[in-house]
């Protein structure tokens, strides 16, 4: 049975492929397209999928969208009638775009398809899964346990904002949900947008930054915008938002009790948005640890599976698996709306085909690793096109010079198989450097990604290793568990930290890896395992070797603004365009003094302009 998963016109739409059980392609559209989160009709994903599966359109016996429209119409109406006369000047907006293509979505996503195959009977094959279904698919059946606790938190699906239930075998029992207006996601994207970040796209900015600040405003978000119970239910009061009717999250009472109005986007960071950060990144980890302990007292499993949004703040995630009332935890690594294109497809074979689950070693996911790779002859020719200079090396020669290259503090493209399925990068479509080195961090933020200066890295560490350098003895191939470097691996206390406050903390050295060692010793640890990709592993092995440190820094392969890399030509352009040094695609090492100076200039020109 051949399913198609498809997530689409709100943020990050994406596809998935799904056969006989097995998940054998996913990919976001906005790879293809180059524009970020892009909402729309994910057909270049879809061709892809298609692709690699060696199948035509024809031969799907279903595709499954993953929410059901109706029910979010109700919810956008509903939520005017109970606020009016109040946000008119939202519904004016919002209801044209309603009744012009997103009410009528199965005629609109009939007629994308029938732009891939017009001979299929596409109103036959379609189906609709609830969101938080299709999250919760996502989050089990793709999972390595047989039975687990589920929790599903996100700003809103069609109704349902929070949910938790358990699944077993092929099946799925959501108990529990928490509806919109509140909820947790939305929460955190007013923070979002208070602090002077995107909603929808920033909130791990917010994350990032919550570690510079202390959390001087919990309590009042407790004893005003939040009323949590103990079981981790909770209500918001909506007198202090403005997202059920208005333009925009937050208000002037929301304002009045912070203490000023939202950032503007061009301003600089003070410590006053550094503490916000940090207070609402403490409130989340408190309702989420209420929701994981609510659901462990039930007994039912020692095995948590968090999706959604939400389960993609690895803060949160860390303190749960620390906390020890699950002794297991899963994080589908596509955990946000992307994500929902698998859940779908996977809701669809398991619980409206009633087929059973594949039984496999590990998870399904293969490591996230579900996009495209090229083969050598391919690679070379697009690079040749794209007036790239290049040397083929074999396989030790590669790893030996990107380790050479490494270890000389340079900053590595490196673009190697299957693109990664997710935000992450993992060691296929990866920026690399040594972290030893004091400056890598704010070298990467600055000059190679363009970004924020306070915004930390990963580690990706030798699954073998990683006990030896954090605290943590866990896989974590995914990225989604934050833990403290070990203490054997910190420096001596500075003194200097007494004395500096905020992002002037950055720069002061905390450990064996402070390129990669937040300001408060903490670090996002991604495992790097041979069996998912042994190309990364051997780098990671090799590095070791030749200078004692099996981590390294790993940050995914854009600049700011654009999307992670999908193509040799993506890969080349963004080295030409920044200040990385070396690039390796595949078997191909660019060195960017071999570069022509005509190109980069003109490659650094088109970057400026875009």
């Amino acid at each position: 049975m051949r399913i198609l998963g498809i997530s689409a016109f709100y943020h990050d739409s994406a596809a998935a492929l799904v056969i006989d059980g097995k998940i054998v392609a996913a990919a976001q559209e906005e790879r293809f397209t180059r524009r970020k989160h892009d909402p729309g009709f994910p057909g270049s994903a879809i061709r892809y999928c298609l692709e690699e599966a060696g199948i035509g359109a024809s031969a799907l016996d279903h595709v499954v969208f993953y929410e059901k429209p109706f029910l979010k119409f109700e919810r956008l109406l509903e939520t005017y009638l109970a606020f009016a006369p109040r946000g008119f000047r939202s519904f004016r907006t919002a209801i044209p775009v309603w009744l012009k293509e997103k009410l009528f979505q199965k005629s609109v996503l009939r007629n994308h398809l029938r732009a891939i195959d017009d001979a299929v009977d596409w109103e036959a094959r379609l189906l609709f899964a609830d969101h938080h279904q299709s999250h919760a698919a996502s989050a089990f059946f793709a999972s390595p346990f047989t039975e687990s606790a589920i929790l599903t938190l996100d700003g809103v699906g069609e109704w349902t904002t929070t949910s938790a239930g358990f699944g077993r075998d092929n099946t799925l029992d959501l108990r529990r949900e928490i509806n919109f207006p509140h909820s947790i996601g939305l929460l955190y994207s007013a923070f979002t947008y208070y602090t002077g970040f995107k909603v929808n796209s920033g909130e791990y900015k917010v994350m990032g930054l919550a570690p510079y600040g202390e959390p001087k405003y919990a309590k009042l978000i407790l004893e005003h915008l939040v009323d949590l119970k103990d079981d981790g239910s909770f209500r918001l009061d909506l007198g202090y938002f403005d997202y059920c009717t208005g333009l925009t999250m937050t208000n002037s009472r929301f304002d009045d009790l912070f203490g000023g109005r939202p950032r503007d986007p061009s301003e600089l960071l003070e410590q006053r948005h550094m503490d916000l950060a940090a207070s609402v990144q403490h409130v989340t980890e408190e309702i989420v640890l209420r929701l994981t302990r609510s659901l462990a007292r039930e007994g039912l499993s020692k095995n948590l599976c968090p999706a959604g949004g939400v389960a993609l703040n690895c803060v949160a995630n860390g303190k749960v698996l620390r906390d020890g009332q699950f002794e297991k935890i899963w994080i589908q690594p596509a955990a946000g709306d992307a994500g929902g294109a698998v859940g779908a497809a996977l809701a669809a074979y398991h619980q409206f085909a009633g087929k059973p689950r594949i039984p496999a070693a590990g998870d399904a996911m293969a490591g996230s690793y579900l996009g495209p790779a090229f083969a050598p002859s391919e690679i070379e020719s697009r690079l040749r096109a794209a007036g790239a200079v290049f040397t083929e090396l074999d396989d030790d020669a590669i790893i030996s010079d990107t380790v050479e290259a490494l270890i000389a503090e340079k900053a590595v493209g490196w673009f190697q198989g299957r693109m990664e399925f997710g935000p992450r990068a993992l060691g296929a479509r990866s920026i690399l450097g040594d972290p030893r080195s004091p400056t890598m961090q704010s070298s990467l933020n600055l000059r190679v990604k363009f970004r924020e200066s306070f915004r930390p890295f990963a580690p990706a560490v030798l699954r073998e290793d990683v006990a030896d350098w954090f605290e943590l003895d866990e896989d974590s191939p995914y990225m989604l568990l934050v833990a403290d470097v070990l203490g054997k691996r910190r420096l001596p206390a500075d003194p200097r930290n007494e004395t500096l406050f905020g992002i002037e903390r950055l720069n002061i050295a905390r450990s064996d890896i402070p390129a990669v060692t937040h300001v408060d010793y903490s670090a996002r640890v991604q495992t790097v395992h041979a069996d998912t990709n042994q190309r990364f592993h051997d780098l990671l092995t090799a590095f070791k070797a030749a200078t004692g440190c099996p981590v390294l820094v790993n940050t995914s392969f854009n600049v700011r603004g654009e999307p992670i890399v999908c193509t040799p030509e993506d890969a080349f352009r963004c080295f030409m365009g920044s200040d990385i040094e070396v690039l390796v695609v595949g078997n191909c090492f660019l060195k960017k003094e071999d570069q022509s100076p005509t190109l980069k200039l003109d490659y650094k020109n088109r970057f400026e302009l875009d």
